[in-house]
């Protein structure tokens, strides 16, 4: 009898893989301990044991986050595959049917309209995902998935200022009232989203360039509030091109305003991600590449 090699099998404890799942998920062991109600340290204990059974490393440690490695990337879609596998043989036991929680964040700007019937789409395609959808500004829904929070989300960042499943580039404008105009006061009264937004930041330092005294004379995380502001006459903004209306007029170059031109729309996904979200990313990129074809 002809002898067939010896295999080194390995069994891989699904609670290593849980736990490197999360890990890369999050980015950091941190958050991880925190989604999974450990401790940092048991969860870094039990990523080194699966790198012990693996026999690679899995994952860049980094000053600022953990990126997984080429092997962690491959562990990480057996991991994904295994997990859920495990999840459906329990169902099919039980004859119950858990609900996958997909957790999505917009802008406020996109919380609505096309997006609205998008999702609403999505639902009835996936009625076994259970979508919970977060608006708000940019930089809070970049900060929440970082944390781990969401699993995808649309966001306004600078252009190229980190990796994108998909980008576009945001056109803005200087608008003022169409009615009563305040860009020849003096100070140039501001309407603007709260401290830290990236319209914000781009009209006080295009102002003071100028020259030109400034003061915020109106702040809302609201764009219907910044845009209402601002065609009653309470001041400038900048906002997206897409978001100009019949009741606001453009200030050109013969403002002396400088083109912005910095800004881009990103859909943000893990390499990582469940089928649901890649689906879910894929339906966003098509919608938004047919807008802006």
């Amino acid at each position: 009898m002809e002898n067939s090699p010896k295999s080194n099998r390995v069994l891989f404890d699904l609670d290593l893989l849980r736990a490197l799942l999360t890990v890369a998920d999050c980015g950091s062991f941190t958050a991880a301990a925190a989604r999974l109600h450990s401790t940092q340290s048991t969860i870094s204990q039990k990523v080194r044991r699966l790198e012990e059974l693996a026999g690679h490393r899995l994952l860049d440690r980094g000053v600022r986050d953990v990126r997984p490695t080429d092997t962690g990337e491959t562990v990480l879609g057996y991991a994904r595959r295994l997990l859920a596998l495990n999840e459906e043989l329990g169902e099919a036991l039980s004859g119950a049917h858990v609900a996958t929680t997909l957790r999505l964040g917009v802008p406020e700007d996109f919380a609505g309209g096309r997006t609205t019937h998008l999702l609403a789409d999505f639902s009835r395609r996936h009625p076994r995902v259970k979508l919970e959808v977060s608006s708000g500004l940019s930089r809070a829904l970049a900060e929440g998935y970082d944390r781990g929070e969401l699993d995808l989300v649309l966001v306004k960042q600078r252009r190229g200022s980190r990796e994108a499943l998909a980008r576009w580039p945001e056109p803005m404008r200087w608008i003022d009232s169409a009615a009563s105009p305040a860009f020849a006061l003096d100070p140039v009264p501001l309407v603007a989203f709260p401290p830290r937004g990236l319209y914000r930041e781009d009209m006080i330092d295009a102002i003071e360039a100028l020259g030109r005294r400034w003061r915020i004379s109106f702040t809302s995380s609201s764009l219907g509030g910044i845009q209402a502001a601002v065609a009653d006459g309470l001041g400038i903004s900048l906002l997206p091109a897409r978001t100009v209306t019949s009741a606001h007029v453009v200030l050109g170059v013969e403002s002396g305003l400088p083109e912005i031109d910095s800004i881009e729309l990103a859909i943000l996904m893990r390499p990582s991600a469940d089928p649901e979200v890649r689906v879910l990313a894929d339906m966003l990129v098509e919608m938004l590449g047919q807008s802006r074809g």
